[in-house]
């Protein structure tokens, strides 16, 4: 077991064990100390995000920055309420008696965020641990190398390393430090890597938060408004050069407006990265040529609609539009996470309910119609991570809704007051006075039997 890991590991321990997080105060400076951190180093971590994945400057504000300021915002809010002990009402069992619940932090968390939106699932989850008084070891992906560069050059200047500290490294050091005993694990990142997280974590009975992915179905009916339609979906798909775990995956389509959803895809397409999206400063790239190699693999001997071109020296992949006849595409058998939209026709609305049912448990559902009763319905009757009915991916701005997966999605939620819960045990217990002691309870309960059995009738 690597000595140096073992070091920082203790050295967190021992932070945790002198109850310095536990100072709410204490907690709050760091929060304000880390936005104002960002704030100094934005055109860095911008400049990191177009180096890692050709992001714009206002893709990386927008989908990135923004939305950590947004979370400390929250947090720095509502902090003093979300760790104030809060009583609830007592038991006619326990009287008399004061119950209370109070939140409190795990203790040492380890978080394995990934390269797909760097800074964000680094910062976002980060930001929740801390609230709640936990020591968080961060491990970057390896992929993104800029920008876990300006995350530890930021958390190592807010933080003390007892506190929060950057371990950067590849699989084989994610593979190391799961071998030690962790409060609570958080991951984000591909199914597989998931489940070997949870298999160590087991070990322990560690509790992990797991943020995975999926085959994201995006049903679109005949009823739907075709303009703004494409115009969503282009936005949802290729933002970030489609690599959100949350983007649609393929689209569903009525057959009768198919041809027409095409024409309008490739329009807004073309509207908004122009006729050559590799010469757009808003279109992305792919994180590494091994990547990409991987997706110029999925569309050999496809139906190509649009798209298509490849600069791997560039890290460049078209937008690309494909049509499908069946399912058994290999753009079918995995979650693409890239620039390659799939397009299914269908005749009648069962074909849907066969299509969401074989890819069930989805991080993200989809539903275009103007028929917003029936969307809900749709969405209504499937198990999956978190949704829209006339959108893509925007749910996730809403610190309100919970964001997380479920089955082969992911477990656990965050975003918001949710985070600060995922990362907290809620520690229930009892006051009661010694100057009283009703004798219901003890034995024997020869004489009390029935006066028991109608006071608990009555409480039932």
């Amino acid at each position: 077991m690597d000595n140096t890991l073992k070091s920082i590991i203790d050295n967190q321990k021992d932070y945790f064990n002198s109850k310095k997080t536990i100072d709410i105060n204490f907690r709050i400076a760091l929060l304000k100390n880390l936005k104002k951190e960002i704030e100094l180093n934005e055109k860095d971590i911008e400049n990191a995000l177009n180096v890692d994945l050709g992001k714009s400057s206002g893709e990386s504000y927008l989908t990135e920055i923004a939305f950590v300021y947004f979370e400390i915002k929250i947090a720095l809010k509502n902090i003093k309420k979300w760790v104030k002990r809060k009583p609830v009402r007592s038991s006619l069992l326990n009287f008399p008696s004061s119950d209370y619940i109070i939140a409190e932090p795990y203790g040492n968390t380890l978080h394995i965020s990934p390269w797909n939106y760097p800074f964000q699932l680094a910062i976002a989850p980060l930001i929740g641990a801390v609230a709640a008084g936990n020591t968080v070891l961060l491990k970057p992906s390896e992929y993104s190398v800029n920008t876990s560069a300006i995350l530890n050059k930021i958390l190592s200047k807010v933080f003390d390393d007892g506190f929060v500290k950057v371990v950067q490294g590849g699989p084989e050091i994610a593979s190391e430090i799961l071998k030690f005993k962790w409060d609570y694990i958080f991951f984000t990142g591909s199914v597989n890597v998931g489940k070997i997280v949870a298999k160590e974590a087991a070990k322990n009975l560690t509790p992990v938060t797991l943020e995975l992915g999926g085959k994201n179905p995006c049903v679109i009916d005949k009823t739907a408004s075709l303009k703004v339609t494409a115009k969503r979906i282009v936005w949802g798909k290729f933002t970030n050069c489609g690599q959100t775990c949350i983007a649609p995956d393929f689209l569903i389509v009525d057959n009768k407006i198919k041809s027409k959803l095409i024409i309008e895809l490739k329009n807004q397409i073309i509207k908004t990265y122009g006729e050559k999206p590799i010469e757009s400063v808003e279109y992305g790239r792919i994180i590494s040529e091994k990547h990409i190699k991987y997706l110029s693999s999925l569309i050999e001997n496809q139906k190509i609609l649009y798209g298509g071109n490849i600069d791997i020296d560039k890290k460049y992949f078209q937008p690309t539009l494909v049509e499908l006849d069946n399912l058994d595409s290999k753009l079918m058998q995995n979650e693409i996470f890239g620039p390659i939209l799939p397009i299914i026709g269908y005749d009648d609305f069962n074909e849907v309910d066969e299509f969401i049912k074989k890819y069930s448990h989805p991080l993200a559902l989809y539903i275009f119609t103007k028929n917003i009763a029936f969307g809900r319905k749709f969405l209504e009757s499937y198990p999956f991570g978190g949704g829209a009915i006339n959108d893509t991916v925007i749910h996730i701005a809403n610190d309100r809704l919970p964001f997380g997966g479920i089955g082969q999605s992911g477990m656990g939620k965050y975003h918001g007051e949710s985070t600060f819960k995922t990362f907290s045990h809620f520690k229930p217990y009892l006051s009661k006075p010694l100057w009283i002691d009703p004798p219901l309870r003890y034995p024997p309960f020869k004489n009390k039997i029935n006066f028991l059995k109608k006071l608990l009738k009555l409480i039932q």
